[in-house]
C-alpha cells in the first residue's frame, strides 16, 4: 500500500509540473501574439515586457503571493493575512499516512502551478498597454499585481475565501485569471489614453495594423497547446479512473471551445466586414478557450463547441464596441477577450453545471472586478504621479523600441 501511495503522488506531482510547464509555454504565446498585433517599432519593448513580468511574477509569488493566495491559516475568509516565503514540501510519513488529509502531490509543485498563472493574469496588462506605456512603470505595477492584488481576490476563491464559500464557480479562471488580468488592464488603458493617432478629429477610429501576422498566429498556437495545461491541470490529478476520464474531458472540452471560438468569430467577421478577419479569428480562439475555462468539465462535447462559438462572436462584438464607442485602446483586443469574455464564461456555467447558481456567479464577477479595477486604478494613479506613466509624443512617433530599449527588433528596416 505504501508503494501505491508513493506511485499515485509521484504521479499527480509530474503531471501537475508538466501542465504547470505548458502554461509557462502560454508566456512564449503571449509575447509572440503581442509582438505580432503592435507595429515593428514596438516589438523589442513588448518582448521585454513580457519577458520582464514573468520575473517579477515570479519572484514576487515566492516572496508573498503564494501565501496570501494559499495561506497555512487565514484570519478570516475575507483577509488571508500576511507571511512571507514559501516553505518546504511534504514528507514521506505524511504521504503513506493515507486518508482523506494526506497530500496527494508536492507542495512545490502546487507553487509551480500557481505562479505561471499569475504571469498568465499579467501577460493580459501588457498587451492592452502596448505602444505608449513606460517599461518601468509597467514592472513597477506588476510587482503590485502579481505580489498583492492577484493572491488576494485568488484567495477569495481558490485559498477558501468567501466567494467560494457562497458557491462561486470558477474551475481554472475565467474570472480569476482572465477578467481580473483584464480589469488591471482597464484601468491602466483608461489613464493612459489612446494612442496618438488612434482617433481622428471626429472621434472615429482609425486600424493600426500589426506588423507580423504569422508571428500572432504562431502565438495563439502556443496558447492553445498551452491551454491543455492550464485547464488540464486544474483538475489537479490523474492517477485513478475517474480522474483520468475528467483530464480527458476537459483537454476535449478544451480543444472544442477553441474551435467554436474560431467559427464564432470567422461568421461574424465576415457578416460584419465582408472578409475572413484573420485578428479576429485569433481572438475568437482565445475568446473560446476563455469561456470554457471557468467550467471545462461538466459541458458535453457538443455543449463546449457552442459556448466557444458565441464567445467567439462576443469578442468581435465587444473589440468593435469598446474601440468605436467607449474609445477603449487595446491594440490586442486583450479587454474583450478576456474580460468580458471571461464573464460570459462565469455566467455560461449556470448553463451546464446544476451546482451553479446566477446569484454566486454575478457576486464573483461584481467582487474581483470591483477589488482588481479599484485597486489597480488607484497603484496606476500613484504610479503617474510618481515616476509617470506614459513615455512621450516624440517617443511614441519613433517607437519605444528605442526609447526604452535602446535597440530595434528589426535594425534593417529603421530609417
Amino acid at each position: 500500500m505504501d508503494q501505491i501511495l508513493q506511485l499515485s503522488y509521484a504521479l499527480d506531482t509530474f503531471y501537475f509540473l508538466m501542465t504547470g510547464a505548458l502554461v509557462m509555454w502560454m508566456a512564449a504565446g503571449f509575447a509572440m501574439l503581442e509582438a505580432g498585433l503592435v507595429r515593428s517599432k514596438n516589438t523589442t519593448e513588448i518582448l521585454a515586457k513580457n519577458f520582464g513580468l514573468f520575473a517579477i511574477a515570479c519572484i514576487m509569488y515566492m516572496l508573498v503571493g503564494y501565501n496570501i493566495m494559499y495561506p497555512a491559516e487565514a484570519i478570516n475568509e475575507y483577509w488571508p493575512g500576511f507571511s512571507f516565503l514559501i516553505g518546504g514540501d511534504h514528507a514521506t510519513a505524511a504521504v503513506i499516512a493515507g486518508g482523506d488529509d494526506a497530500p496527494y502531490y508536492s507542495g512545490m509543485s502546487d507553487f509551480f502551478f500557481q505562479v505561471v498563472f499569475v504571469a498568465t493574469a499579467m501577460s493580459v496588462v501588457s498587451g492592452a498597454v502596448a505602444e505608449r506605456m513606460k517599461l518601468m512603470t509597467f514592472f513597477a505595477f506588476a510587482v503590485v499585481f502579481t505580489g498583492f492584488i492577484y493572491p488576494m481576490q485568488g484567495f477569495w476563491k481558490w485559498g477558501g475565501g468567501f466567494l467560494d464559500a457562497l458557491g462561486f464557480l470558477d474551475f481554472a479562471g475565467s474570472g480569476v485569471v482572465h477578467m481580473a488580468g483584464a480589469s488591471a488592464a482597464l484601468a491602466g488603458v483608461i489613464l493612459l489614453g489612446a494612442r496618438k493617432g488612434k482617433y481622428g478629429p471626429n472621434g472615429e477610429s482609425r486600424a493600426i495594423l500589426g506588423a507580423n501576422l504569422p508571428m500572432a498566429t504562431l502565438g495563439t498556437f502556443i496558447l492553445w497547446l498551452g491551454w491543455f495545461g492550464f485547464n488540464g491541470g486544474s483538475e489537479l490529478k490523474i492517477s485513478n479512473v475517474e480522474e483520468a476520464n475528467a483530464v480527458a474531458m476537459v483537454f476535449v472540452n478544451t480543444l472544442m471551445a477553441a474551435a467554436g471560438g474560431v467559427i464564432g468569430a470567422l461568421i461574424l467577421a465576415k457578416i460584419k466586414f465582408g472578409k475572413a478577419d484573420l485578428t479576429m479569428m485569433l481572438n475568437g480562439a482565445l475568446a473560446g478557450l476563455v469561456a470554457i475555462t471557468a467550467d471545462p468539465l461538466h459541458p458535453t462535447a457538443l455543449e463546449a463547441t457552442l459556448i466557444g462559438l458565441v464567445g467567439g462572436a462576443i469578442v468581435v462584438v465587444a473589440i468593435l464596441v469598446l474601440d468605436h464607442k467607449f474609445k477603449i485602446d487595446d491594440p490586442v483586443g486583450a479587454i474583450s477577450v478576456h474580460g468580458v469574455v471571461g464573464i460570459f464564461g462565469l455566467i455560461a456555467v449556470t448553463f451546464t453545471n446544476p451546482d451553479a447558481t446566477i446569484v454566486a456567479q454575478l457576486t464573483g464577477i461584481g467582487v474581483i472586478f470591483a477589488w482588481v479595477f479599484g485597486t489597480s486604478f488607484i497603484v496606476w494613479s500613484i504610479l503617474k504621479a510618481v515616476m509617470g506613466i506614459r513615455i512621450s509624443e516624440e517617443e511614441e512617433f519613433e517607437g519605444a523600441d528605442q526609447s526604452e530599449c535602446g535597440m530595434e527588433a528589426y535594425p534593417e528596416f529603421a530609417k
